[in-house]
């Protein structure tokens, strides 16, 4: 089965915008994972505009004692403070991504011109027991990339996919073909392959079959979801989706 992380950068999000404490992020997770979910992830930024340090070491301690069952995703850009961070807390897979000055979330995978350096990080936290994941696109030539870089896995940037599946089904099925090229790509490169960005509970009831895949990870659509119906809820409504149900959304 896929497994699902849940990214929960989008409650601290929610938290920062009013200050304070409320909604607590640790509360969040400890709904997610008493509804099942395999993994949490968080994307701490340089702009603490969500998810914090602090946050980082709170979900690390809460979650110590049920890993490796509930795994810790972190994600990020290689700088120096987040990996300093990732040594310090050493998650099960830290996951790097390539950072744009200004953007609002994830918009591209690594290429050659900015994977600079990441060998060298890359052997540098699979020594310390981490997984390593690289966010690509979905070509052979950044997969190829991941694969020199040492990674373990690549985690497959899915948002085109999610466009084409808006537009129509000839579209999805044409994105789709792509992103199975790509793992089984990867999957014979000796890749673990992980997928994540704008996965839903429609487009996800498809790109579930993807060959070889180990995991997604998936926050905005889900806390999207549970503002009306409820954090539980959506996180088991995803669980069942990937389970292969056949009506996963409860209305």
């Amino acid at each position: 089965m896929v497994r699902l992380s849940v990214n929960v950068n989008k409650i601290a999000t929610i938290r920062n915008s009013r200050g304070g404490s409320v909604p607590r992020v640790l509360d969040a997770v400890r709904v997610c994972v008493d509804a099942g979910t395999h993994g949490v992830t968080v994307h701490p930024r340089a702009d603490r505009r969500h998810i914090t340090p602090e946050d980082v070491h709170d979900i690390a301690h809460a979650l110590a004692p049920l890993r490796p069952q509930v795994e810790f995703n972190i994600e990020g850009d290689p700088r120096p403070d987040l990996l300093a961070l990732v040594k310090d807390v050493r998650p099960d897979q830290c996951t790097l991504v390539p950072v744009v000055h200004g953007e609002i979330t994830s918009q591209a995978g690594w290429v050659a011109a900015t994977a600079t350096g990441l060998p060298a990080v890359v052997r540098e936290l699979k020594g310390l027991g981490i997984r390593v994941s690289l966010f690509v696109d979905p070509t052979e030539e950044a997969i190829r990339l991941a694969a020199a870089a040492g990674a373990d896995r690549v985690e497959l940037y899915t948002e085109p996919y999610a466009r084409a599946f808006e537009r129509d089904r000839a579209a999805a099925d044409a994105s789709f073909q792509e992103y199975a090229r790509a793992a089984a790509f990867a999957h014979a490169a000796g890749l673990g392959v992980n997928a994540g960005h704008d996965l839903d509970l429609d487009n996800l009831t498809r790109f579930r079959t993807l060959p070889h895949l180990d995991e997604v990870s998936i926050g905005h659509a889900i806390v999207s979801r549970a503002v009306f119906v409820g954090l539980d809820r959506v996180v088991r409504e995803y669980l069942a989706a990937l389970a292969g149900a056949e009506t996963p959304q409860l209305r």
